[in-house]
């Protein structure tokens, strides 16, 4: 098993910097065709990826704590990405989109993307060295690797949109997590539907 200084070389394609940032836009018109798990691990790593032999990551964290986990909602079920050892780890079966887009306020990209990609706090791990700005530095923290989820989904031409409407309760429920995770962001994505005509 790879250590915790496993550094996975970049899986994503080289276009420049300046074509991912003008492409990105926010896009709901998924069509229903699968990602693969290896353009599912490529948007996780881009979001939560080890880049060093340290153990830091792709999206900058407050004293290198990385607070946050990812978990992926595709029709196979909910998988967790271990950002150590660069693998999607089956947490449970069966299609829970549609449970997932109830609880992100019936938004119709959550339950039509290939997959969502829950970005989640996990309580305890910054309050202690940071105490009551241990939140702020989560939120701060989920935007940098919502943005390097929806550049990577850029590069690799594929729509996506974040989604900041949820109800943390609800998708706790949904993804069966502990009282202890805080769901603070979603980014849904899949391939863009074809041009009608």
């Amino acid at each position: 098993m790879p250590s915790s200084s496993m550094v996975v070389a970049s899986p994503l394609a080289l276009l420049s910097l300046e074509a991912c940032l003008s492409g990105r836009r926010s896009r709901r018109d998924f069509c229903r065709d699968p990602l693969g798990r290896a353009d599912l691990l490529r948007l996780c790593w881009a979001g939560q990826g080890v880049t060093g032999p340290d153990g830091l990551r792709t999206a900058p964290s407050a004293g290198g704590i990385h607070p946050l986990e990812l978990y992926a909602v595709s029709d196979a079920g909910v998988l967790h990405y271990d950002a150590l050892t660069h693998q999607l780890r089956p947490t449970l079966s069966g299609d829970r989109r549609p449970a997932l887009c109830a609880a992100a306020m019936s938004q119709d990209a959550v339950g039509l993307a290939a997959v969502s990609i829950v970005i989640v706090a996990v309580e305890g791990r910054m309050e202690p060295r940071y105490g009551a700005r241990a939140r702020r530095y989560e939120l701060i923290e989920a935007g940098h690797v919502a943005q390097n989820i929806l550049l990577a989904a850029t590069a690799m031409g594929v729509s996506s949109v974040p989604v900041g409407a949820l109800d943390d309760a609800a998708v706790r429920d949904v993804l069966e997590l502990p009282e202890t995770h805080a769901p603070l962001y979603i980014v849904s994505v899949g391939r863009p539907r074809p041009p009608e005509g």
